[in-house]
């Protein structure tokens, strides 16, 4: 029997079950991707209709992506799109974490800073959505020391909301730019 070649025949069983608050067996998933391909085939989970599944699935991607960021390359155009419409926030979550390790041209990121500055600056966007977004923002503003006066701003600005998971996260990025 080939190992590889029905290995992920069952992902969609592997991202299903229980409910929005847990990762399921999405953890397992990374031990099988072993190539672009079976990326590629859990990369189309990002847009199916079932929320729990495509939130497992970008919970997955976004793991598999910190050590293998080569796999977004041929998703690029897709990524860009998903963020410029409206998501599900757990979506959101993973997506915004994607976009810095993407090879972004200087106007895509312009309009994804836009994005996700808009997400980090919401009030209405889950705690999550705006720490991974300013996660982003730091990422990309680090890429592009032109963004970094604007970081700050953008920091400031919220920091002065108050909320402990946020301010936290602004004080590590405080810490580590010059």
């Amino acid at each position: 029997i080939d190992y590889n070649t029905n290995k992920l025949e069952n992902i969609n069983a592997i991202l299903s079950g229980g409910d929005l608050r847990s990762i399921g067996k999405s953890e397992k998933l990374l031990r099988l991707l072993k190539s672009q391909d079976d990326f590629d085939q859990l990369f189309n989970y990002l847009h199916q209709s079932n929320r729990l599944i495509s939130m497992r699935a970008a919970d997955a991607i976004e793991k598999i992506t910190i050590k293998q960021p080569q796999y977004l390359k041929s998703h690029k155009k897709e990524i860009l799109q998903l963020t410029s419409k409206p998501i599900e926030k757990e979506l959101k979550w993973h997506l915004a974490l994607l976009i810095p390790r993407l090879n972004l041209t200087i106007k895509e990121i312009e309009g994804q800073w836009e994005i996700l500055q808009t997400w980090a600056s919401n009030t209405s966007e889950s705690k999550i959505v705006r720490v991974n977004s300013l996660q982003a923002l730091y990422e990309l503003s680090n890429k592009s020391p032109d963004l970094i006066l604007e970081f700050n701003t953008i920091i400031n600005q919220i920091e002065s909301e108050k909320i402990p998971s946020i301010n936290a996260r602004i004080r590590k990025f405080q810490n580590s730019h010059p």
